[in-house]
């Protein structure tokens, strides 16, 4: 089968391989990939700045069909339409493993990094992974399931969390971006969504999924807004970095209140400066958001099956994978929002 690989360390050291079909072991299924989304972490992985274990095959953001079970896995049927976590192991033993807290496990090892993803014709994956997708949900919106359980466990599982009533920002209007905007509206936020000269499209998205307000901060200086729009114009209760940009990061420091929350969701790839002072001036919360748990994948699937987040709209691209050139350029670009490989195509 082909398969989109890191062959090796390095900058770029990404190559379409053909590779034997995988089969699935003990526990384990093995999935046609129908959909898989090509996210920031795949960038940082080809520019070497996210650990991998190469040669591996790509991609963590999958959907697919249950094509074959090995032994105790059979209680999935064969042709079922699924979504995968993308944990391949996790020791189970550890604090974290034992608290729910499956992210943080230092033994942690995911698809797509450490073990064969699904930047392929098929992966295989732990049975206790799926999750089936909604009948109405397809292939293409069931994809998007993991970056929206991330978003789920950076703004609703991890502490404190967005009230009824608080006003967001969140720093670009990428697909995170996007997702984040979605989940803040359902828990009743008012939300100002930042973007660049690049974004005007996402811009425009953010606000048919209803941002309150949008901002070009090439253009218009976020601060008088964020204060007129809050009591006293003492800024933003709560701030999201979605863009893993420096300068972005620096500029909701200084839109967030003083005892106000500030949330890292994006991935920089590097160190950045950041005032650490305001952190202190401030008396600030800031808090990370590490990938995803179980639990916040089960209210995912309840936030499509609603209709409550919509993926499809973030979709502007589907690649053949061997256009994966193209499709990793128009990431880096910011030319589209969510690009899909379909493996099958």
């Amino acid at each position: 089968m082909q398969a989109i690989m890191k062959v090796r360390p390095g900058i770029g050291q990404i190559e379409l391989r053909d590779i034997p079909e995988p089969e699935a072991g003990p526990g384990q299924v093995l999935l046609k990939v129908h959909a898989a989304g090509l996210c920031g972490t795949d960038i940082h992985i080809y520019l070497d700045e996210f650990k991998s274990s190469p040669p591996v095959v790509l991609g963590h953001e999958v959907s697919g069909e249950v094509v074959a079970t090995g032994a105790g896995a059979n209680r999935v049927d064969i042709g079922a339409r699924v979504t995968t976590e993308t944990y391949f192991f996790t020791c189970g033993s550890c604090r974290y493993c034992r608290a729910g807290q499956t992210n943080l496990c230092l033994d942690r090892r995911s698809i797509g990094s450490a073990v064969n993803g699904g930047f392929a014709e098929y992966v295989v994956v732990p049975f206790g992974n799926l999750h089936r997708l909604p009948e109405a949900i397809s292939y293409h919106e069931g994809a998007l399931t993991e970056p929206l359980a991330c978003v789920v466990h950076g703004v609703l599982q991890t502490e404190p969390t967005v009230r009824a009533g608080d006003t967001a920002v969140i720093a670009g209007p990428g697909a995170i971006g996007l997702l984040t905007l979605q989940v803040l509206k359902a828990s009743g936020a008012q939300v100002i969504v930042l973007g660049t000269d690049v974004d005007e499209r996402r811009l425009r998205i953010a606000e048919e999924l209803g941002a309150d307000y949008t901002v070009n901060i090439g253009s218009v200086d976020p601060v008088p807004l964020v204060k007129d729009l809050t009591q006293q114009g003492i800024g933003a209760d709560v701030v999201y970095e979605c863009s893993g940009a420096g300068p972005a990061a620096a500029s909701l420091l200084e839109l967030v209140r003083r005892r106000g929350r500030y949330v890292q969701v994006g991935l920089f790839g590097a160190p950045i400066a950041w005032d650490l002072d305001q952190v202190c001036y401030k008396e600030l919360v800031v808090t990370g958001s590490n990938a995803s748990t179980p639990a916040s994948w089960l209210r995912a699937i309840r936030l499509l099956e609603e209709g409550t987040v919509r993926t499809e709209p973030l979709i502007t691209h589907t690649f053949t994978l061997g256009d994966w050139q193209v499709a990793f350029d128009t990431f880096r670009d910011k030319s589209g929002i969510k690009a899909l490989f379909e493996p099958h195509m």
